[in-house]
């Protein structure tokens, strides 16, 4: 199975997936560590892809999504973006709104206080 074919499986087969660079228990960046510690701490469901483990899934999900840089955040099939824009869209509350309308499950409490935090 190509790179390609295993992005796509990935992303089709799981509502939330974060590939990122290490893992969410072990972020190996700053971005990394920052997407996956607002998805943590939200109580998201999500799928890790460590793209350091694998060279082809590295270069793979940036061709797939036509976006250079890593993180990436995938909600039901629909690619959102990287770290500065999980950041932006976590305060403005628009994450949450896209949670809601895609039905992922979050943590509500949890985002406002994110907000609180960064008022």
């Amino acid at each position: 199975m190509s790179a390609q074919d295993q992005i796509r499986e990935t992303v089709q087969n799981n509502d939330v997936v974060l590939f990122m660079k290490g893992t969410r228990m072990m972020p190996q960046c700053g971005f990394s560590s920052r997407v996956a510690g607002v998805l943590n701490y939200m109580g998201v469901d999500y799928v890790d892809v460590n793209v350091l483990a694998d060279a082809e899934i590295r270069q793979g999900i940036k061709d797939f999504s036509d976006w250079p840089t890593i993180p990436q955040l995938y909600v039901k099939g629909e690619f959102v973006g990287g770290c500065d824009i999980v950041t932006e869209m976590t305060l403005s509350g628009e994450l949450d709104a896209l949670f809601e309308e895609k039905g992922v499950t979050f943590d509500r409490e949890a985002a406002d206080k994110i907000r609180e935090a960064n008022a």
